[in-house]
Formats: structure tokens, C-alpha cells, sequence
């Protein structure tokens, strides 16, 4: 992840990745801008899904897609407000999945994750509803609200980070009470 907790060395990525049979999804968060950089990065882990935190800022998704030939690219929309409506509208046709955070890349220090925060689960439906790509959901989800946030939002599936965690660590109670969570809702 680019920020917060759980920071994996590419050199470990790929050894784990090398490890996974082919129909287990691996995911690599990356906080790069440019399509080159982020097609070198996902060659060097060999994942078979990359997760883009932040806006590409060189290249465009068509780039990404005829390069990576099998890889699937989720594009992060940070919920700050209305406009992550359009934003998520405009992606949509060019990926594989949106994941719905609760950060703010116009930060001098951009929040691309791993914040803790929840953001309004309203928009977040309301971009299920728009859009035809699967939503991911994340942002400050713990075992105590995610049943809710289900309910809301009715992503395809959520994504925790700090909500799982202790003193910066993975807590098995947390990992535990999570996952009840999710099979209840």
C-alpha cells in the first residue's frame, strides 16, 4: 500500500506472487502516475491485478490494458464529495473495478489509503448504481460498521486495512470479528 500501514517491498510482492496459483487474485496498490512506470512495476511483482491510488497523470488506461494483457486495473476513487460521482462515471469504461476510499490525493501529504476514516456510503451507492464495473468498498471499515455499509452500499466486495489492525499490526480478534461481520451482513 503507498500509504498507511502494511508497506510490502516489490522484491517480497513477487515471491509471493510466484507462489499463488493463477486464480487467486494479487493486487498491487501503487501510487505511480505514469503508465510506463506503473507497467514496469507490475512486471517486476508479476501480479495479476493493479490497483491505481492515484490519478494517471501520463498515459492513458488503453496504454495500461494493451501492455498488461491479462492484468486487470482497478482505478481508486477517493469519496471527498459529489464529484467523485463524475469521476467514477468517466473510469468506468476503462477498468476492471473501482475501489471507493475515503482519502484525498489534494493533500500537500496525499491520503491514498489506510486513513481510518469512512466517507458518505450515499455516494458510494449512488456510483454502484451508475456504474457497470464492480465496486470495491473501503474507507474506515471495522467489524462494527461494515455490516452496515453493505447494506448501503451493496458493493461487489469491501477492502480493510486499519480497521484490522493493532498498534499498526494485524490483530486475529479483529480479523475475526471482521469476517463474522461480513458473513452475517
Amino acid at each position: 500500500m503507498p500509504s498507511g500501514p502494511g508497506v510490502i517491498p516489490e522484491e517480497r510482492i513477487a515471491q509471493i506472487c510466484a507462489a499463488l496459483p493463477p486464480a487467486i487474485g494479487s493486487f498491487l496498490l501503487t501510487r505511480q502516475q505514469d503508465a510506463p512506470a506503473i507497467i514496469a512495476q507490475q512486471r517486476r511483482c508479476g501480479v495479476n491485478t493493479v490497483q491505481i491510488c492515484d490519478r494517471l497523470e501520463t498515459g492513458v488506461y488503453q496504454q495500461l490494458r494493451a501492455a498488461m494483457r491479462g492484468v486487470s486495473i482497478v482505478q481508486v476513487v477517493h469519496v471527498t464529495g459529489e464529484d467523485a460521482i463524475e469521476e467514477a462515471c468517466a473510469i468506468a469504461p476503462h477498468v476492471a473495478g473501482i475501489l471507493l476510499d475515503s482519502g484525498n490525493r489534494l493533500l500537500a501529504r496525499k491520503e491514498l489509503g489506510g486513513t481510518g476514516r469512512t466517507h458518505n456510503w450515499e455516494i458510494s451507492r449512488r456510483i454502484r448504481e451508475k456504474v457497470d464495473v464492480p465496486i470495491f468498498l473501503a474507507g474506515g471499515l471495522y467489524a462494527g460498521n461494515v455490516a452496515e455499509a453493505i447494506r448501503v452500499v451493496r458493493p461487489y466486495a469491501v477492502d480493510v486495512c486499519t480497521g484490522v489492525r493493532t498498534d499498526g499490526k494485524l490483530d486475529a480478534a479483529k480479523l475475526t470479528a471482521f469476517f463474522e461481520a461480513v458473513r452475517a451482513a
